[in-house]
């Protein structure tokens, strides 16, 4: 049977870390990791995320900040709220949570935010960086994965990894921290052809397809690490992209959803933000 990856357990732990560190530069400075959120119209979802993000930026210790504006709003009024945040000493890491409306410009906006302060690691200078392997700030969800495998010893190098998805957000940068970490990496899509027979030899499956209960056993190799990136509802339930129920008992770690890799990404946003705090500062 597999151990089940909690990523609930393992990101109360690591708030507590980042809340501990906080007091401590907080009393070597008087100052505090600044966050600030926008929020474009009124979608129930990211509605939800930011109140988590911002309930969780206060238990951490931080300042944080919501703007909410309406979905009637342009793509100029959200680049002077850009400006403010890129020009507000107190604010160490700003976030515009996706998906915009339709009648904004998502990629001008994003590459707007100062590369320093883009906690969601979106901006192409940042992007850039992983690429080449070097520090930077990363994208919270494939950041927390690769928390989460560490946290739980779960060994990368030299092993087989197969992520399905390709997007900016997950899949392509998830495949760059793997390879970093000495993974031989392939990233599988819509296209790909003999899918489930290349997944079936995959030490470690990411699966970040979007697609309900898609990986079933016939992609499964025994034994894999099977980290399930995705969220979806299906007959009013969430569920992520692997039969979780049909494969747990051939796995050796597996990730359920939800309680699994979803606590992670708002806990890494706070160590984003936690690490931008420092390097603006200098600390």
């Amino acid at each position: 049977m597999a151990v089940i990856l909690d990523g609930k357990m393992l990101s109360a732990k690591f708030r507590e870390g980042i809340k501990a560190e906080t007091e401590i530069l907080k009393h070597k400075t008087g100052k505090a990791p600044g966050i600030a959120v926008i929020l474009a119209g009124d979608d129930p979802a990211s509605n939800v995320y930011v109140t988590s993000k911002e309930r969780t930026a206060i238990e951490c210790g931080f300042h944080s900040v919501v703007e909410r504006v309406s979905a009637n709003v342009t793509t100029e009024d959200i680049l002077k709220l850009v400006k403010k945040f890129n020009d507000d000493d107190k604010i160490h890491g700003i976030l515009v949570q996706l998906p915009l409306p339709r009648n904004c410009d998502e990629k001008t906006i994003l590459r707007a935010i100062k590369p320093e302060k883009d906690v969601d690691g979106f901006h192409p200078y940042n992007v850039g960086l992983l690429n080449i392997g070097e520090d930077c700030l990363m994208p919270c969800t494939p950041f927390g994965v690769m928390n989460m495998l560490a946290d739980y010893g779960i060994e990368l190098s030299g092993k087989n990894a197969v992520v399905i998805g390709r997007s900016n957000i997950v899949g392509k940068p998830i495949a760059a921290m793997l390879l970093k970490a000495n993974a031989t990496v392939t990233i599988c899509h819509s296209k790909t052809k003999n899918l489930a027979e290349i997944c079936s030899k995959a030490d470690i499956l990411v699966a970040a397809m979007g697609r309900p209960k898609f990986v079933t056993r016939e992609f499964i190799k025994t034994g894999a690490v099977v980290i399930d990136v995705g969220i979806n509802r299906l007959d009013g339930k969430l569920c992520g992209d692997v039969d979780y129920d049909g494969v747990k008992d051939m796995c050796s770690f597996i990730t359920p959803v939800p309680g699994g890799v979803g606590p992670m990404t708002i806990t890494t946003l706070m160590q984003n933000t936690l690490k931008a705090f420092k390097m603006i500062e200098k600390l």
